[in-house]
């Protein structure tokens, strides 16, 4: 019976090791992997081979910003795509809501509503973001990039910027 036991416990335990792991993903913090080039060289998405998946940046996604949107100019943001509900984009945080925006390549300068936000990809070249979109609401933002977690070479915080002198606030 000794074996049973230890089987018995060790499925326990990984059984509520995976409902605490879900619980926090869900609420507080997840693991993302990266795709698109529209933030290199700040975030690289990995290749579309089979084990692509591993050869770009996976990031650590934090929720607690969520609870009440704190969100930051210059801030790393994931969010919802405003058209189709499961393409999620990430893009750099530029302006918040009050704020006045130049929109690059126009002679456009846009006042952001109230519960909304401006977001462009570092690379703007293939980047679909606030310049096509228009204000996003903060209602579909799944949360703030803090850090590179993978591959080890480049771990660390992302930065914090944003095109000052594009901004008014």
């Amino acid at each position: 019976m000794g074996a049973l036991d230890l089987l018995w416990m060790l499925s326990k335990q990984s059984l509520t090791g995976l409902v605490i792991g879900l619980a926090i993903s869900d609420r507080y913090a997840s693991f993302v992997a990266i795709k698109g080039a529209s933030m290199q060289p700040t975030l690289n998405p990995g290749s579309s081979n089979l084990f692509g998946s591993l050869e770009g940046d996976f990031v650590l996604l934090e929720k607690f910003c969520l609870e009440k949107y704190k969100f930051s100019r210059g801030d790393v943001v994931i969010f919802r795509s405003p058209y189709e509900r499961n393409e999620r984009f990430v893009k750099r945080l530029v302006a918040l809501q009050g704020d006045w925006v130049s929109v690059p390549g126009t002679h456009d300068v846009v006042k952001i509503p109230e519960g909304h936000c401006w977001v462009e990809g570092d690379n703007q070249a293939p980047s679909l973001d606030s310049r096509l979109f228009g204000p996003i609401p903060l209602g579909l933002m799944m949360g703030r990039v803090t850090h590179v977690i993978w591959p080890p070479k480049r771990i660390g915080a992302i930065e914090r910027r944003f095109p000052k002198e594009r901004v008014s606030f």
